[in-house]
């Protein structure tokens, strides 16, 4: 077992299964030392969207299931990280960037805290090495009404 999947079963986070694309496009991209994958929604480990994390921050869903949303999104996306790595995060060195759409209403200003959520999920498994660049921004809608969708970049070995 290495080190983020030991840290993983220390903060009693089991991964899911990745989800499926739901478009014209791929889960992850690999590219020299590079892993991009694509934006992850909030599915829980059955696979499905809350009642809670559906909606529009500022409406309908609450500060502290925007950011169980987004902790939940980047649960996803080291999920999609393990299968495009073969099941072994280990090759990973780095976070080097996420992104977060948080679906909200016009006048939300609190979008920086609730990607915390995901953010603060790859600093507590990675460590140092989850440090990343971000931008997080308020759209309109997401797909299947959900309240946050995270996407990421890694440094692989």
């Amino acid at each position: 077992m290495n080190a983020i999947e030991s840290r993983l079963a220390e903060l009693g986070i089991t991964l899911p299964s990745p989800a499926a694309p739901v478009a014209n496009y791929v889960p992850y991209v690999i590219t020299g030392q590079l892993l991009v994958i694509s934006g992850q929604l909030c599915f829980g480990m059955d696979g499905k969207l809350a009642d809670r994390h559906k909606g529009k921050l500022g409406a309908e869903i609450f500060n502290e299931a925007g950011l169980e949303a987004a902790k939940l999104c980047a649960i996803n996306v080291l999920a999609q990280a393990r299968a495009a790595l073969g099941g072994d995060l280990g090759r990973i060195q780095r976070c080097v960037r996420l992104g977060g759409f948080i679906n909200c209403v016009p006048h939300f200003a609190a979008l920086p805290a609730i990607m915390n959520g995901a953010s603060d999920l790859m600093v507590e498994v990675l460590g140092e090495k989850g440090r990343h660049a971000r931008s997080t921004i308020g759209v309109a809608e997401l797909p299947a009404d959900a309240a946050v969708e995270v996407e990421a970049m890694f440094e692989i070995a």
